[in-house]
């Protein structure tokens, strides 16, 4: 197991495999030493772990939750970079982070939402864990999921 796999153990998480497309395209890209990941839903085993609009009140995803979910999406986001180059320890940054939040239209909490994955690179990845990142507010994502991640990170070879 890497490093980054025993950091994110001491969390309670693993690295689950890599999710398996729901269109035409790939999970991750190498170009040169950068990996582009797809966006990535909160995927586990196979079926979204919840769907649906984050927001505050009746029918809506609290934003904490909605966090725990972006959280998820890391970890499906590693899963696709790891499929890649076989080793996260690789990984000698991450360079950018883009979340999508399904939002009500009063919700304005994206960065606290997206801040589930962020904390997750830093914890994983410690200081190549910090990046530069968009959190966007959106109507709808993909199969109704609450949250979409996408990463771009570094690799050595």
């Amino acid at each position: 197991m890497s490093a980054v796999e025993d950091r994110l153990a001491e969390l309670g998480l693993t690295v689950p495999e890599v999710a398996m497309p729901v269109a035409a395209y790939l999970p991750a890209v190498r170009d040169g030493s950068r990996i582009f990941t797809s966006g990535q839903l909160p995927i586990v085993s196979g079926a979204l772990a919840a769907t649906g609009k984050v927001g505050d009140g009746p029918g809506l995803i609290p934003a904490a939750d909605a966090k725990k979910l972006a959280q998820v999406c890391a970890l499906n986001a590693m899963a696709a970079v790891k499929a890649l180059v076989g080793d996260l320890d690789k990984v000698t940054r991450v360079v950018k982070v883009v979340g999508f939040v399904a939002s009500d239209p009063s919700f304005t909490g994206q960065p606290g939402v997206i801040n589930g994955a962020s904390e997750l690179f830093g914890a994983a990845f410690g200081d190549a864990g910090v990046h530069a990142r968009s959190a966007v507010g959106v109507a709808v994502l993909p199969l109704d999921a609450p949250v979409e991640v996408e990463i771009i990170v570094s690799v050595q070879d």
